[in-house]
């Protein structure tokens, strides 16, 4: 079976290497679509722009220091939280940090509110720091979380941030001066993994956060075509905020918030959603294949959701503006809906179109034009935009296998998806009870 697969592999090179330019696309187009090449493209391009236009921009120096108000939606973080806490009030930033620790479910969720209340007084303490602990007693799941940490709120700047997650020193300071310019009315922050050296699950959602999120986003955003505005790590005008309504009850609502934000670009072509991958935070993800299994179930059905069930009416260019119109199209249904079932469905059909063999030997050159391309990526993430070119050269070693993980991460999104699909999903998640979620209109 071995010598059948390497024979396989040299005739799809000897195929390749002699097929016109016709023949070519007729024959070897999956292998195009499996790269998602239009995807791949814009990335690299919008990281080449970026990296010409830091070295154009002269360094900017912010002479308004605007509060900020920081919202955090605790659940069950225990005496995680401090993490979270400690590093909002240690913040570099000269400017006054409002922090509201929200505890949902506080009956539930006694530790974590004690564990927030022991730091009332040491951060209160520190000059313009203030900290505001705020028990929900009656769990109504992160959405309300959020409102209800908005409704007292006081900062001109809003960040929507998890309590599992940690940030740099500066990140407050290299958010904020982005509000500088009138037109941006939000700030994506780069999520990089905290739990990274806890297992290879964890390592492989490392390299894929520094891939998708560090140079995939830096990408998007030198076009303003920005797809995602993390909900562990969002930074928002609270004008805006208040111009939207606040957060929509429901699922997803990090995706959410983006999609109706993204509803007036429109009307207000200069509107920009920006992202800094110098605006750092740090977040735990699952340390074991089948909780990261359950978090894509959850996740990859959270988009079929939004996209197709809620906001399926919004895709049309008058609404959103050609650009972002594009990008829903490529980066949200092409690359995260259609794309998981045709690799899924060109494999099957592989396995019972031809003998094992020869299938090897076509997943092989499949798999080194997936690598090569992967690498193309992480070079250009490694060389134009990582904040810590150190540590993340040691993922060079992790890419060989990375096609492996991306594989089984597709599979899981074809699950979620058709979970979503057939279940209706997003009704049964953890993010917030059944009682709120049933009420929704989807």
């Amino acid at each position: 079976m071995l010598y059948s697969a390497w024979v396989s592999f040299l005739t799809v090179l000897e195929g390749v290497s002699a097929a016109t330019f016709d023949e070519f696309a007729m024959r070897f187009f999956p292998f195009a679509l499996l790269l998602e090449l239009p995807l791949f493209l814009i990335v690299i391009l919008g990281m080449l722009r970026y990296a010409v236009l830091q070295n154009l921009a002269p360094v900017y120096v912010p002479k308004r220091f605007p509060k900020v108000s920081c919202l955090i939606t605790c659940y069950s973080e225990k005496e995680d939280v401090r993490f979270t806490l400690q590093s909002l009030a240690n913040q570099i930033y000269p400017g006054d940090i409002e922090i509201i620790a929200i505890i949902d479910g506080a009956v539930q969720n006694k530790e974590t509110l004690d564990a927030a209340r022991r730091h009332l007084g040491a951060i209160n303490a520190m000059p313009q720091r203030k900290l505001i602990v705020l028990p929900k007693w009656q769990r109504g799941g992160r959405v309300s979380s959020l409102n209800t940490g908005r409704s007292i709120a006081t900062g001109s700047i809003v960040m929507a941030l998890d309590g599992d997650t940690s940030f740099d020193n500066d990140m407050v300071y290299n958010a904020v001066r982005h509000f500088n310019d009138p037109n941006v009315i939000a700030v994506a922050g780069n999520l990089r993994v905290r739990n990274a050296a806890k297992s290879l699950v964890t390592r492989f959602q490392a390299l894929e956060y520094l891939i998708s999120i560090g140079g995939g986003k830096t990408g998007l955003a030198a076009f303003n075509v920005v797809n995602n505005i993390s909900g562990a790590f969002g930074v928002f005008r609270a004008e805006i905020l208040k111009l939207v309504g606040g957060w929509d009850a429901g699922t997803a609502e990090d995706l959410d918030m983006t999609q109706r934000l993204k509803q007036y670009f429109g009307r207000h072509k200069d509107y920009r959603i920006v992202f800094d991958p110098r605006v750092v935070g740090h977040t735990d993800v699952p340390a074991t294949f089948g909780e990261f299994f359950k978090q894509r179930l959850r996740w990859d059905g959270d988009l079929f959701y939004i996209y197709i069930r809620k906001y399926r009416h919004n895709l049309r260019p008058g609404l959103l503006g050609w650009k972002n119109f594009f990008s829903h199209l490529i980066a949200g249904i092409v690359f995260q809906i259609v794309m998981p079932f045709l690799i899924l469905f060109y494999s099957a059909y592989l396995f019972l179109a031809y003998d094992p063999g020869i299938v090897l030997g076509i997943l092989f050159f499949v798999y080194l034009v997936y690598f090569a391309a992967l690498a193309v990526l992480f070079i250009f993430y490694w060389l134009i935009v990582s904040e810590r070119p150190r540590q993340d050269a040691f993922y060079f070693l992790l890419l060989p296998i990375y096609p492996f993980f991306a594989y089984y991460e597709r599979v899981c999104s074809v699950i979620g998806l058709l979970h979503e699909i057939f279940n209706r999903g997003h009704l049964d998640t953890a993010m917030a009870p059944w009682w709120v979620l049933r009420k929704t209109k989807f």
